[in-house]
């Protein structure tokens, strides 16, 4: 009762902001209807790593046809494009907490849309600690708060350690981003029978994804599905 009270003054006092654009709001989310709209949707992708496809199909991309990652699945409702990946960005490299507030938001609304069975925990991918003191916050933990508290799925932050410090994939080519993150993971609670929600921000070769849910099965857990808000195109 009062937690509703005061949202709804914080509502009145501060009424939301579209941060892509300074519009008005839609509702009480800091995005106005026009930015909502431009989102570039993922409607069309591998049914195993969410790759973009260009055109609707069932079979896997060629990635996961030539080798199937250790996960089982992955969910990531929009495409690394214009103006998600403002967002993001903001997020990661201006250090813009409101922004992880509004991607998890969209993701949450994403899932409750897709609907079927939720995860028994969700574990946020870690950084290192050189790189947290960096930034001063994980963006996949932050992701993770919303969805977790929205659908009162158990929040693992310490079902993976990070013990190896690497390069920005972003920084990397193609060949040298699949082997970056190798050895960079440690498990840090096992969870046996679990099954697992891995969250991201971004996906893009898969490949520390792939990574940490490597480890997580040493951790005995039985299903993972990669959660992330946005997805880029696959390299050529």
């Amino acid at each position: 009762m009062v937690a509703a009270w005061l949202n709804t003054l914080q509502h009145w006092l501060l009424p939301p902001a579209c941060l892509l654009c300074g519009a008005d709001g839609a509702g009480s989310r800091d995005l106005c209807a026009g930015c909502a709209a431009d989102l570039p949707r993922n409607h069309t992708a591998c049914p195993r790593c969410a790759a973009p496809f260009s055109i609707s199909v069932t079979e896997l991309c060629g990635d996961c046809h030539a080798s199937l990652p250790e996960f089982d699945r992955a969910f990531v409702p929009f495409r690394y494009q214009p103006p998600l990946d403002a967002l993001i960005k903001n997020l990661k490299f201006g250090g813009r907490l409101a922004h992880a507030r509004l991607l998890g938001d969209l993701f949450a609304a994403a899932l409750a849309e897709r609907g079927g069975p939720l995860p028994d925990c969700i574990v946020p991918v870690p950084l290192h600690g050189l790189r947290l003191r960096e930034r001063g916050f994980n963006q996949a933990l932050e992701l993770a708060r919303t969805t977790a508290r929205q659908f009162q799925i158990p929040l693992r932050a310490n079902g993976l350690r990070r013990v190896r410090y690497t390069l920005r994939q972003t920084d990397l080519d193609a060949r040298r981003r699949q082997t970056n993150p190798l050895g960079a993971f440690a498990l840090g609670d096992p969870l046996p029978g679990q099954r697992v929600a891995l969250m991201d921000d971004v996906i893009t070769t898969a490949s520390t994804i792939a990574e940490c849910a490597r480890v997580l099965r040493t951790g005995g857990a039985t299903e993972i599905e990669i959660w992330a808000i946005g997805r880029t195109a696959a390299d050529p």
